[in-house]
This record gives structure tokens, C-alpha cells and sequence, in this order.
């Protein structure tokens, strides 16, 4: 019944003049309908398709429809008309393709190298025990620093630089450590660690961190064992036999402490003596010990476990003594040795950068390396070496195929003491000259052991050094207070064992107008607040529109949108009566900025003579002076009032670092260009 059934349907169709469509035909076989001859044709004849046909199916009269066999589709899929348009489509997607291919590889071969999170904006650097209190003890913690992150967003800070926090007995600023792997209970909990370091970086921040790996505290427990010699720690440290008599001790050479006299003191339980560079409660390690390297580099995987993602390391050049124990030779021969007790009158040839303490730097790189393989994740590596020439500082950058810091630290602006346009200018053309081709620069205004800069070179200068280190290439680093001008406070009462010389520039961050400037709610801090917190502080700063704090805002914001100031070259053009002048430009792009900041007396200068293709009238982007900002001033003659500084800004095609009587005074650490059209750098200029 229902194959007689399928029969009539599709002989329906073909009465009602419906072509039949055998692909839905659930019998294979090929319904064969004899009509009657007699009955009447209602409308024109159909062709059906035999598609099982011994022959091949003629296709020439029928055209393509819906649901059609396979056996069908191949024969119109053969015809020209088809074959070719689905020829052309292939070819045209394969070449696309390609092409896309080979554009993605020409711009990764000739786009440079992005700047990493150490080079994309400036550190934040801050003494903990400062910044804020949470708990009400009068001592700044962790939990502090992470309350105010908020704000430290708001000064567009990449890097929070966090000062030592390890347990310590409190000698020489936390530097004297008992354990490398403990948090001081003054700023809180290992728990409180690792929740700055998720909070920091759930705001796209980094953290770096102090490390002083040349000399622990006299309580660690490595001293311990090592005064009692036991086991591999008997050589941990570095011991020397020496003549103790009633009290007096004779010591092996002449070699002195940085804090003044002998750097030998003797152990009444091991009965010899040890050797420190700093105080006596602060014994060195012998770092030619390879047990030492190797606990050192545990403490470094320790804490790169832990999130952090740099370090700055501090005291390197002390790592390694010289092993014969040779007199250091005398600055005055003629002195009487037994008066030698001042660290500057002996050349030091033996007790700093001994062969082999740039090898020891370099193993800490390569520590580094092996957590810095994840995208994102590169560990930086900062070196501190206060007191170095320019020439042994620059070593710290490495070799050209031996990778050691990032950078060191550049402190030389933080020993400025007085305002001067030629201080200024050497410091920036000395580290620029000297400075390995392809590293990257750094400039810091102040730092734990400096004098405050408001407090070096004057309230007026706070802006125009702010201005100086976020228009100079390279990253600027900021100690806490100094972007709303805090200065160091005049007297301190202080229980503990302190250098008192470096003890002024921690007091308290000064936050608001309240009681002990919003630093603590507690009774007392630890160090008194400066004198002026009622004015100098961050909410009243916030509200006023010419204030430092914004003037520093607005300059980190600045360097962080502009390519000219990220990626540019550096043209210094000179100093003129105490006004440093330099630009910043960039291949592809026809605009320049420059600079010029007065280091000394009102003074008017003619810019038309020193730049001879500046346009009579330039736009002013930035002014130490906010009132200023927006306006035009005539190159002829552009007014300048002590410790004022300008960004000005013009367009010209004719760029500095192109023309012969600037190249030899023109910098770039990365080399790019700017397409226009593209909206890319690319590397081939």
C-alpha cells in the first residue's frame, strides 16, 4: 500500500506539472508511470532524469535545483562557468592568505623592541616604616602601603620600589638583617606581603624590592653557626686571626670601615677577628665561599616565588675582598698611619670591585632569567653603587653579549646641593656620553640616604627637577613626598642605632592637615612630621590647581601618552646662563618638544639664535607656572624667572638629530620611527 501510495504522489506531481525530484524518492529504483493515453495532458510535458541510467545523464536542458544526487552535481560542478569563478576563489584566498602572512613577519622583522614595564613609566620609591600606618603603633607596614595604592595609581606610577623590610635588629636603617625570609614584625606579616603584592598587581602595577646581599646582622643564625664553627658555615663569613690584649685589638691590615675606623672586630667566642665593611653588627659574607652564592640565590628564588618582580641590589661593590690582605695605600702618604681612621683617606683598591664581583652580579641575572621566561613576567634588575665613578658605574650594565642589570641606579641628581645650570648639565651629559649603546637611562631626585630636594635646592626647584627627570629619556624614580615637595625635618629623638645623617629625610608621608599629617591615628609616630604638613600634603595639593603634586601629575601623564618623550631622541643643545636646553623628537613625526629650565637667575633668551629654523612663535605644552600653559611665546625672546621651566612645542620637518651641527650631541637608546599611516614604529629608519 505504501509504495502504491508514493506511486500516485509522484504521479501527482507530474500532473499538476511538478518535475519530479527523485532525490527524495525513498525507493532507489526509478518509479516508471504509464499513463493513460486517453487522459488529458493539463499542461506541458516534463523531462524526468534517469539518474541511474546505464548512460550519462544530459544535463544541457535541465538546471541546477535543490536536492539534487551527487551524481548531478558533479556534472555541473565540471562546467566551465562553474570550475573557474571556484578556481579564482581558491587562488585569490591561498594568496591572500600569504600575503597576510608575509605582512605580519615584515612588521614583526622591522617593528622595535616594545619597552618593558621597567621603561614605560616611573617608580615609586618608599621607606615603609614612612608611608603610612594601619595599625596605630606609629610605624609604617604593609597594610599601609596597600591602603594608599589608590593613590599611587593617580600619579600614573608603573613600579612601587619598596625599601627593606626584612627582619632586622634596627642597625644602619633595617639594613643589618637577621633573616632574609622574614618580614620585620613592625611592618606585619609574611600574609601581608603577599596581599600587597596581589593588590599591586590587580592594579597593573610591579613591585621591586631592596636586597643587600653583601653583609647579614650579627644575630643571624648563619653567624651564629659560624662563630661557633659549625659544619660549611664555619667559612660563611670572612674570619682572619688577629693580636687581642687587654681589650685591644690588633688588627690583620689597615683596611677601614665606611663609618670609620677599623673594619676588623673580634669575637670573643670563635677568638679571631671578622671583617665588616659597615658596623661591627654587620658582618660580611664571604662570597668566595660557593655555599654563600648558593644561599644567596635561594633567597632570590625565595622571593621571585613570591611575586616580586625585581629587585634593587645594594652595596655590590663590597661582594669581594682582595684575598692577600695587603695595606690599602694612604690619599695623604705622609699621614701617620695610626691617625687613619676616616673611610676617605685610604684609596680602597682592595676591599671594593675586586675581579670577580661582576661575575658573582651576573649569576644573580641569571637567577633572575629563569623567572622571567612567561610573557609579561621579566624579572628587572636594578644595582645601587653609591660613591662609584661614572666609568665603574656604567659596567653594571654589562657586556654587549653578557646581560647584568637593567640599569643602575642613578643617584648623581640626588647629590646636587645647590641650584646650578652646570651641575645639572654635566650630571646629564656624563651619563649620556658614558652610557653603553642601546641601554636604557635613569634619573633619581632623591633616595633614603639623600637630603630631601626641597630641602638641597629650595621650594622653587621641586618643579622644574620633576619637569627635568619626566622630559629626559630614560625612567624617572620618585621617593615618597618628593612630588608634593616634602623636606626633611629638622631634629628627631630616636631611641635606636641610626645614621643620623640620612635620618631627616624619612619622616612621615604627609597626607592631610590632621593629627600627625594622616600618617598614623595613633598617639605618636616614630619619627615627628615635618613642621609644614598643615600646607604641604597631598589633600590640599589635590585641590589646588598650581600645586607640585599637580604639576607632577600632569607631567607623568604627559610622558606616559607622548612617543616623544617615551621612544625620542634626546638633542641636549646646551647650557646658557644657567638654563638647560634639550629636545625630544622622533623620526615620523613633525613636531619637537623643547626644553628649557632656568637652574639660575630671571634671565631672557633668544631662542632664534641657538635653534635657527624654530618658528617665530611656539606653543607652550607645560609650564612650572600652570598659568602659563596653552600660551605662545616669541623665540626671540622668551622670558624665563628662576626655577621656572617651559615645554615648549612646534612643528617642523627639519629634525634636530638630522643635522650635522647637532649629531654628536644627539641620544637614542632604542632607535624608532613613526608611520603616520600605518600607525605603527617600525625599526627601519
Amino acid at each position: 500500500m505504501a509504495e502504491d501510495k508514493s506511486k500516485r504522489d509522484s504521479i501527482g506531481l507530474n500532473a499538476k506539472e511538478g518535475q519530479t525530484n527523485n532525490g527524495f524518492v525513498q525507493n532507489e529504483d526509478i518509479l516508471e508511470t504509464d499513463l493513460d493515453p486517453s487522459s488529458p495532458v493539463v499542461g506541458p510535458q516534463h523531462n524526468t532524469v534517469d539518474i541511474l541510467g546505464p548512460g550519462e545523464p544530459d544535463v544541457k536542458d535541465v538546471r541546477p535545483y535543490a536536492g539534487m544526487p551527487k551524481e548531478v552535481l558533479f556534472q555541473f560542478s565540471g562546467q566551465a562557468c562553474y570550475r573557474i569563478p571556484r578556481e579564482v576563489l581558491f587562488w585569490l584566498t591561498v594568496a591572500s592568505v600569504l600575503v597576510l602572512i608575509a605582512a605580519t613577519i615584515a612588521i614583526i622583522a622591522i617593528s622595535p623592541k616594545c619597552l618593558d614595564w621597567w621603561q614605560a613609566g616611573p617608580m615609586y620609591q618608599i621607606y615603609p616604616r614612612s608611608f603610612r600606618d594601619s595599625n596605630k603603633d606609629g610605624d609604617g607596614d604593609l597594610k599601609g602601603i596597600q591602603d594608599k595604592l589608590d593613590y599611587i595609581t593617580t600619579l600614573n606610577i608603573k613600579t612601587v620600589w619598596i625599601t627593606s623590610f626584612y627582619k632586622s635588629s634596627l642597625k644602619d636603617f633595617r639594613h643589618g638583617v637577621e633573616d632574609f625570609r622574614e618580614i620585620d614584625p613592625i611592618f606585619g606579616t609574611m600574609k601581608d606581603f603577599e596581599n600587597l603584592v596581589a593588590a599591586i598587581h590587580d592594579k597593573g602595577l610591579k613591585l621591586i624590592i631592596d636586597f643587600i646581599p653583601n653583609h647579614t646582622s650579627d644575630k643571624h643564625a648563619w653567624f651564629q653557626w659560624s662563630r661557633n664553627r659549625t659544619g660549611k658555615y664555619t667559612d660563611y663569613y670572612i674570619w682572619h686571626d688577629c693580636n687581642h690584649e687587654n681589650g685591644t685589638t690588633i688588627p690583620p691590615n689597615n683596611w677601614l670601615s665606611v663609618y670609620g675606623n677599623s673594619s676588623w672586630h673580634f669575637d670573643e667566642v670563635r677568638k679571631q677577628c671578622y671583617f665588616h665593611q659597615f658596623m661591627k653588627e654587620q658582618p660580611d659574607l664571604n662570597f668566595r665561599n660557593p655555599d654563600v652564592q648558593e644561599e644567596i640565590k635561594e633567597i632570590i628564588q625565595f622571593w621571585l616565588s613570591k611575586g616580586v618582580d625585581g629587585f634593587s641590589f645594594d652595596a655590590l661593590p663590597f661582594l669581594l675582598e682582595a684575598k692577600h690582605l695587603r695595606d690599602e695605600a694612604q690619599v695623604n702618604k705622609t699621614q701617620i698611619p695610626d691617625m687613619v681612621t676616616h673611610y676617605s683617606q685610604l684609596h680602597h683598591d682592595f676591599t671594593t670591585t675586586q675581579v670577580g664581583m661582576h661575575d658573582i652580579v651576573r649569576s644573580f641575572r641569571q637567577t633572575m632569567n629563569q623567572y622571567s621566561r612567561e610573557p609579561g613576567r621579566y624579572r628587572f634588575m636594578g644595582t645601587e653603587a653609591h660613591g662609584e665613578s661614572i666609568t665603574k658605574t656604567m659596567v653594571y650594565y654589562g657586556l654587549p653579549f653578557i646581560q647584568e642589570a637593567d640599569f643602575p641606579f642613578n643617584s648623581y641628581l640626588s647629590k646636587l646641593d645647590k641650584p646650578s645650570g652646570n651641575s645639572v648639565s654635566e650630571v646629564i651629559t656624563s651619563w649620556m656620553e658614558n652610557m653603553p649603546e642601546g641601554k636604557w637611562p635613569n634619573w633619581m631626585t632623591g633616595g633614603p640616604d639623600s637630603v630631601r630636594l626641597t630641602s638641597r635646592l629650595g621650594e622653587k626647584y621641586v618643579n622644574i627637577m620633576n619637569m627635568l627627570v619626566f622630559t629626559l629619556p630614560g625612567t624617572p624614580i620618585t621617593y615618597y613626598g618628593e612630588e608634593i615637595g616634602m623636606r626633611n625635618i629638622l631634629a628627631a629623638n630616636l631611641n635606636e642605632t641610626y645614621d643620623a645623617g640620612t635620618l631627616f629625610s624619612k619622616s612621615p608621608m604627609q597626607w592631610d592637615n590632621s593629627s600627625n599629617a594622616g600618617f598614623s591615628e595613633g598617639n605618636h609616630t616614630w619619627l615627628p612630621t615635618s613642621s609644614d604638613y598643615h600646607t604641604v600634603n597631598v589633600d590640599v595639593q589635590k585641590t589646588q590647581p598650581r600645586s607640585a603634586l599637580k604639576l607632577y601629575q600632569e607631567l607623568s601623564l604627559l610622558h606616559a601618552n607622548e612617543l616623544l618623550l617615551g621612544r625620542g631622541w634626546f638633542c641636549y643643545l646646551g647650557n646658557y646662563n644657567h638654563s638647560i636646553m634639550y629636545t625630544r623628537e622622533l623620526d615620523g613625526i613633525n613636531r619637537i618638544f623643547l626644553m628649557v629650565l632656568n637652574f639660575g637667575e630671571s634671565s631672557v633668551l633668544n631662542l632664534k639664535e641657538m635653534i635657527s629654523n624654530i618658528p617665530t612663535r611656539v606653543r607652550i605644552r607645560l609650564s612650572t607656572n600652570s598659568a602659563y600653559g596653552g600660551r605662545e611665546v616669541d623665540t626671540h625672546a622668551v622670558t624665563l624667572a628662576s626655577g621656572e621651566g617651559l615645554i615648549l612645542e612646534y612643528n617642523t620637518r627639519n629634525l634636530l638629530h638630522r643635522q650635522t651641527a647637532f649629531k654628536e650631541r644627539c641620544f637614542v637608546s632604542n632607535q624608532a620611527c613613526y608611520s603616520r599611516v600605518l600607525n605603527i614604529l617600525y625599526s627601519l629608519c
